[in-house]
This record gives C-alpha cells, sequence and structure tokens, in this order.
C-alpha cells in the first residue's frame, strides 16, 4: 500500500512524533492507521520504562485556584533538563494536570497517576507519551490542595520554581498575597513555636550547651546563654517569628494580629528540593568519549 503523505500527517497530528517515524510506521503496518497507532504507543511505553531510573530535578510547579477562591492546587512534575520544561508539550502537559487536579477527588500520587484527564487518558498515560515524545524522564512529583477552607486562601508562584499556599483564618487577598510572597522568601517550617518538635529543641539545645560550655563561664550565663540562643532559633524557623519581608521591624504575627487575623497552616514546594542531582563532569565526559 502507497504511504501519501495525508496519512503521515494525521498519524503526526494523533501521536505528536516526528514525520520519518510516522511514515516508519506506517509502512510497517501497510497503512493501518489504529494499528500504527497502537505500536507506536507501546514502544512509548518502553521507551518511558528505559527512562524512569534516571534523575528528574528540573522542573516547574503548576497552580491553579477555584473561582470562589476557597479552593487552591499547586503540583510539581519533574524533567530532567530545563530545555524541556520550556517546550509546548511540557507547558501542556502540567497545565492539563493541574486543570484536572483543581476539581478531582484524589488525596495521594497513586490516585493521581489514575486520574482521568479531559483527554480521557490518564495522568499516567500522558506522562508516558511525554516521555517518549521528548526523550526524557517525567516524573509527576507531588501536590497540595486546599479545599472548602473556612477563612481564606492565598497563593504565590514565583517563576514556576517557588510556590506557596496558604490558608487565613478570615478573608484577606492582600494580607494572604503577602504573607505567601514572606513563605516564598523566607522558607519557614511552621506556622509557631508549638509545631516545632520538642526533639528538634532539645537536639537544638544540646549542640549550643556544647558550644557554650567551652567558653569556660558560669552555668547560669551558660543557661541564659542556651535560652536566648534557643528563642533565636524559634523565631528564624517559625512564621509567626520571623521579622516580615516588607518591614523588618515587626514579626509576621504582628502583622497578622494588627489584621485581626491568623495563618491555619502553609505548604511551599521549590523545585527539585530534596532531589540529590547527578553531579557532571562535562569535561572529563569529553576526554573519556575522546580516549573511548
Amino acid at each position: 500500500m502507497s504511504i501519501t503523505a495525508a496519512m503521515v500527517k494525521e498519524l503526526r497530528e494523533r501521536t505528536g512524533s516526528g514525520m520519518m517515524e510516522c511514515k516508519r510506521n506506517l509502512k510497517e503496518v501497510n497503512g493501518d492507521m489504529d494499528l500504527a497507532i497502537e505500536n507506536m504507543r507501546k514502544a512509548g511505553l518502553a521507551k518511558a520504562d528505559k527512562k524512569a531510573s534516571r534523575i528528574a530535578a528540573e522542573g516547574m510547579i503548576g497552580m491553579k485556584t477555584s473561582d470562589d477562591a476557597k479552593t487552591v492546587v499547586m503540583i510539581e512534575i519533574n524533567s530532567e533538563t530545563d530545555f524541556v520544561v520550556k517546550s509546548e508539550d511540557f507547558l501542556t502537559f502540567i497545565n492539563t494536570v493541574t486543570d484536572a487536579l483543581l476539581t478531582s477527588k484524589v488525596e495521594n500520587n497513586e490516585q493521581l497517576s489514575e486520574m482521568t484527564l479531559a483527554s480521557g487518558e490518564t495522568v499516567d498515560a500522558a506522562r508516558r507519551a511525554l516521555i517518549a515524545k521528548v526523550g526524557e524522564n517525567i516524573s509527576v512529583r507531588r501536590f497540595a490542595k486546599y479545599e472548602n477552607v473556612d477563612g481564606g486562601t492565598a497563593s504565590y508562584l514565583h517563576g514556576g520554581k517557588i510556590a506557596v499556599i496558604i490558608e487565613l483564618a478570615k478573608n484577606d487577598s492582600e494580607l494572604g498575597k503577602d504573607i505567601a510572597m514572606h513563605v516564598a522568601a523566607a522558607n519557614p517550617t511552621c506556622v509557631s513555636e508549638d509545631q516545632v518538635s520538642a526533639e528538634l529543641i532539645q537536639k537544638e539545645k544540646d549542640i549550643f550547651t556544647a558550644q557554650a560550655l567551652k567558653s569556660g563561664k558560669k552555668p547560669e550565663i551558660v543557661e541564659k546563654m542556651i535560652t536566648g540562643r534557643i528563642k533565636k532559633f524559634l523565631s528564624e524557623i517559625t512564621l509567626e517569628g520571623q521579622a516580615f519581608i516588607k518591614d523588618d521591624k515587626m514579626t509576621v504575627a504582628q502583622l497578622t494580629k494588627s489584621k485581626d487575623n491568623s495563618v491555619i497552616r502553609f505548604t511551599r514546594f521549590e523545585v527539585g528540593e530534596g532531589i540529590e542531582k547527578e553531579e557532571v563532569d562535562f569535561a572529563e565526559e569529553v576526554r573519556a568519549q575522546a580516549n573511548a
């Protein structure tokens, strides 16, 4: 059977694959369009499985807020290089998944993987198809969803790389945005001191005690030094204790109190945080190839 340009064009539009690959697959199945698509999908799955072990530490965070501002979602999707992140295919994928997540009832990554997109395919199927197309491992890493909150939500997305969602006791969009931006910049561990674990406080106290005892000061002086250091430590890691980035003469707790409000919780994502990236020595790599 003769493979026409129109057939190649149709297969390209339906699979997103290159012209030569489409032409080759059509020839292999004697022009059977459905069989060509099936074979290409199978090949794509095989490629995706082979790339699954490769480190994907670049990426982007998608964010979406409902019209009534009561529900906010954000999701981190990773790739191997920043080059792929800027591609239209990757951007379409993350936007599609984020849109679906806003109205879905998924509660964990396993359910997210099986979530159905507007196209009718699952997130995992779309992810594997994207891997086959861009040639890199793609990972849907994590998501956060604040839904039907009693007070108000606010969010902030910085360049697609750092994202924050917060929940306030009362709805205040201006205050919420300011605090979300603060969380993005200052990266607090938790909202208040009562949320800091006793184990962490004791660990820091032990470190400060060992440092203070080396100074040779009297025990009562050492105790005061430790108390002061612990107080400073807690102010640095808690949102309420931190100096507000727009006015360092007040803490975030003082700011929210002045607005008769408070922060209930927050979630902060930063692309690639906690992923151990592979260090590549490109000069050594070139030398190795030259000597091969």
